[in-house]
């Protein structure tokens, strides 16, 4: 195969979309190959890259079963849940901290905030 062809910002052909367009009508890439790509230039940096696939070869997006829909609250379940504590901390715990904030940073003068 050749070399994709090269649009400019805003100047794509009809018939191509990008990953977050064909997800925004309900569709996937389905395995096909990057069949364009989009190129809009900035001043000091290298050109900032899209990549378009076809929309004729596209697929539907597959539809989310229990069996999903169990594996994601349990994915998301594990994302809150403290290393440290053992606690559902109520939000993501952030892979900055690896704990929960009040184990990152534990209250050195109790919980009562005497000095």
């Amino acid at each position: 195969m050749g070399a994709l062809p090269v649009y400019r910002w805003h100047l794509a052909p009809d018939g191509y979309a990008t990953r977050r367009q064909l997800r925004a009508r309900g569709l996937r890439p389905g395995g096909q190959c990057v069949a364009a790509q989009l190129e809009r230039p900035r001043r000091r940096r290298g050109p900032l890259v899209a990549y378009l696939y076809r929309i004729d070869l596209a697929l539907p997006v597959r539809p989310m079963t229990p069996a999903r829909w169990a594996a994601l609250a349990k994915a998301n379940t594990a994302r809150r849940t403290c290393p440290v504590c053992r606690r559902d901390a109520g939000y993501v715990i952030p892979s900055s901290l690896g704990t929960c904030v009040p184990c990152a940073y534990p209250d050195l003068h109790g919980s009562e905030g005497n000095t």
